[in-house]
């Protein structure tokens, strides 16, 4: 009952001076709002990124070149890679399909249209590793990597470009002055560094023979059975290649691996750190209306210095009035913390819904926000109510 006439008590206060308790509450507002803004923009960040990179692939492991050096300076990638290595990597344990590839730049032209692109060789198990759909038209199949097939399947980007409006099926593409036929556009996979969107895509014997002429691999990718054998998969494709490359224990391997696991920790800590970083700048503003509610509670004892010399007359103890002005603190900063808990999920509803920004306002937010508000008003707060606490009774009686 205490408590409950305390609370009632300190929101008659507060009613009683409406206009000045709702100014004090704005520093929360905007503080809390931006807290649960950022912390959206933040969660939805890591989860568009999260989704792009399982976009690549269900399970994928990915081998690349490793780089040359010298003097300790690196000097770009070694040729190191074969086609040997890839049929070597299919024999891994928990290995279930791998996808060999080579990369280069080459010119397309097709009627006046022509550009610059990525022309990447592949097999048939591209695709299927990769989590890549044919948007229209046929995969390549075994036979197109047997005969080394002039067959060419286009991101969707590279067919908007070429062909405005038009069906690129069936047509004669050239690529460094070789026709090629269009068999294949695959499906829009969304933008992003290394889309699909923007490739080219050739059969993996065609791309060396008629086209770049090289041996050696960009990537390997590998799909594996179960994400959870992940490390033993890894170390065993480790060993394999150091053995095959003949490198001494001493000698660093002339490959790299990476592993979408490691992606998503990498990029969940970038995310991570820049949320925590523009969380920290909108807690700033917290602090603020922290210094807001401990001004105007100061100003509030001044006010009611008679009023609280009346109450302590009549028997009211110091404890009491050190609850009163607590809760009145805690009241403004909480009632401001829930404005701004609403204020910033309709921002970031709006900003996904107008801005084009992908938004997830986590529960943890609201409860942090929620939390931070009470905590601004017992710690700003605590002062003003210990000073109307010690306040001497026959003083405060005399004071005008």
């Amino acid at each position: 009952m205490l408590i409950k006439e305390t609370a009632k008590s300190a929101w008659r206060s507060l009613a009683s001076n409406r206009l000045r308790t709702l100014l004090t509450m704005l520093g929360m507002i905007i503080g809390t709002a931006a807290v649960v803004a950022v912390l959206g923009i933040g969660e939805g960040a890591r989860s568009s990124v999260e989704g792009r990179i399982r976009s690549l692939g269900a399970n994928l492991l990915m081998v690349r070149p490793g780089s040359a050096s010298a003097s300790g300076v690196r000097s770009g990638t070694v040729k190191t890679l074969t086609e040997d290595d890839a049929e070597a990597l299919r024999g891994l344990d928990g290995v279930a399909a791998v996808a060999p590839e080579r990369s280069g730049s080459a010119q397309l032209r097709y009627m006046t249209s022509n550009l610059n692109a990525s022309v990447t060789g592949i097999t048939p198990a591209y695709l299927e590793v990769r989590s890549l759909a044919m948007g229209s038209g046929i995969p390549f199949s075994d036979l197109d990597e047997q005969q080394r097939s002039r067959v060419v399947i286009l991101g969707a980007n590279i067919a908007r470009q070429l062909y405005p409006g038009a069906s690129p099926l069936g047509t004669r593409l050239q690529i460094n002055g070789s026709a090629f036929r269009v068999v294949g556009v695959l499906a829009e996979k969304g933008s992003g560094m290394g889309s699909p969107d923007d490739g080219v895509f050739v059969p993996l014997s065609t791309h060396r023979s008629a086209l770049f002429g090289q041996d050696h691999l960009s990537t390997i990718s590998l799909q594996l059975a179960s994400e959870d054998r992940s490390d033993a998969v890894i170390a065993q494709l480790e060993q394999l290649l150091r053995l095959r490359h003949r490198l001494r224990p001493d000698q660093p391997s002339d490959f790299e691996v990476r592993s979408q696991a490691e992606m998503l920790a990498t990029m969940g800590q970038i995310t991570g750190t820049f949320t925590t970083l523009l969380g920290s700048v909108a807690a700033v503003s917290l602090i603020v209306g922290g210094i807001g509610i401990m001004n105007i509670m100061l100003v509030s004892v001044r006010e009611r210095t008679r009023e609280i010399g009346v109450r302590m007359a009549v028997g009211a103890r110091r404890r009491d009035i050190l609850r009163q002005f607590l809760v009145e603190a805690v009241v403004v900063s909480l009632a401001g913390g829930v404005a701004g808990v609403g204020l910033g999920y309709a921002a970031a509803v709006l900003l996904s819904r107008f801005g084009e920004w992908a938004t997830i306002v986590p529960p943890y937010a609201v409860g942090l926000a929620l939390g931070v508000s009470i905590l601004i008003g017992i710690t700003f707060g605590v002062g003003p109510a210990r000073r109307a606490a010690r306040l001497d009774p026959v003083e405060a009686l005399r004071f005008e």
